[in-house]
């Protein structure tokens, strides 16, 4: 007796259910540290910097934990990894309420980073296998919402912690994290089947491979380089964009308009790009993005006015939300949806362990070594996206075992 078919409505509910699922652990990364970041310098006499530690600590999570999780989401299903992640995002949140320091503070930046991690792997891939020939629409509304949401949700927490404290503000997030999870998780599961092919003769899928030998291929080795060094280009933005202003003399409101710049770049790009990815390809569409973001870099010292410099700043975020939306499918189309998450989350090891690297820390270092030249860390950081478009060009479904 043969599964049944898949219903349009259940794929809907499925997208749905782990963009929901999503938003709100990216919602905590992306917008609450910026939002709570006033109340942790003056109870806790944090410097900047020290709160902008937090991002390394979300990202040490993420580098070490996304491969078992995708390993774990072979043997305990979506499901239970979307409800896990739930779960531990209120325990962060709720513990984030007492903790007496930044120590705690970086405990809790860990933490929701674990639970991004249990969330994000199950969500994306019931989205590829819920819509085989959407994967990157698909892939993108999700990459979207975890992206995204900060920008709807950061007001809102603006507001719960001028009316109800910040105490109050961490309980109640973490009530809302659990309760939203909970209510999401039973609906992000696999399809019974492979929905049909829309058109009759296409031939059988490639079998998948395992992490194992995925690993054993060029283009796993590709894509993984490619992610270390555009994920480097990336992440760099976040902290460079308004020394980028500051160094060019723009007023101080000019200059956090560039981060803004690449926020919506960032943002809009993923569900853009990922639809695009549909019609013209992957590799195509990673490559041109890279490519752009290279040569926004190399022209970001030359560009004069507030108005081109965030053109060029967004075309960096652009390439950075393209990097999270299209990689996906392409990992899928690759080496199969049989052990995705655990490939993909051995891919994700690029950006986690070296992109930070790469990125942050050796631009912030050049910037400093050459006295605050744009030229050289903006040189620095468009050869790695450009590099990074040549990779992501030679990646292609592998030769099967067998």
């Amino acid at each position: 007796m043969s599964a049944p078919t898949p219903s349009p409505a259940a794929a809907w509910r499925a997208l749905a259910a782990g963009c929901a699922a999503i938003a709100g652990p990216g919602a905590l990364i992306f917008g609450f540290p910026g939002v709570a970041a006033p109340h942790w310098q003056a109870a806790f006499g944090a410097s900047r910097a020290a709160v902008g530690a937090t991002l390394f600590f979300v990202l040490a999570a993420v580098g070490g934990l996304m491969f078992f999780v995708g390993r774990w989401q072979e043997r305990w299903g979506t499901r239970r990894l979307v409800l896990a992640g739930a779960l531990l995002a209120g325990t962060a949140m709720g513990l984030l309420a007492v903790v007496p320091g930044m120590v705690g503070v970086y405990l809790w930046a860990f933490t929701v980073g674990a639970a991004s991690c249990f969330v994000y792997l199950p969500t994306l891939t019931a989205a590829q296998l819920w819509w085989p020939h959407r994967r990157g629409l698909a892939s993108g509304l999700v990459n979207l919402a975890f992206a995204g949401s900060a920008a709807l949700l950061a007001p809102v927490f603006g507001s719960l912690l001028a009316t109800i404290g910040y105490r109050g503000t961490s309980l109640a997030l973490a009530l809302g994290a659990v309760a939203v999870g909970v209510a999401a998780a039973r609906f992000v599961t696999r399809p019974p089947a492979p929905p049909p092919s829309p058109t009759s003769g296409t031939p059988p899928p490639l079998p998948s491979l395992t992490p194992r030998q995925a690993a054993g291929t060029r283009s796993f080795w590709l894509l993984w380089a490619a992610w270390a060094c555009q994920g480097a280009g990336g992440i760099a933005m976040v902290v460079l964009a308004t020394t980028v202003g500051r160094l060019k003399g723009f007023e101080a409101e000019a200059s956090v308009g560039l981060l803004m710049a690449f926020s919506v770049g960032n943002g809009a790009s993923r569900l853009a790009m990922g639809g695009l990815s549909d019609l013209v390809g992957r590799a195509a569409t990673l490559g041109a993005a890279f490519a752009a973001a290279g040569l926004a870099y190399l022209l970001l010292p030359q560009a004069t006015g507030p108005g081109l410099t965030a053109a060029l700043v967004a075309t960096v975020g652009v390439a950075f939300g393209t990097l999270f939306a299209v990689s996906a499918p392409l990992a899928v189309e690759c080496f199969g949806p049989a052990h995705f998450g655990a490939v993909f989350g051995l891919v994700f090891t690029a950006y986690g362990f070296v992109s930070g690297a790469l990125g942050p820390w050796l631009s912030g270092y050049l910037l400093d070594a050459s006295g605050g030249h744009l030229g050289v860390v903006c040189g620095y950081l468009g050869a790695l996206c450009l590099v990074a478009a040549a990779l992501v060009l030679g990646v292609r479904p592998p030769v099967r075992p067998g």
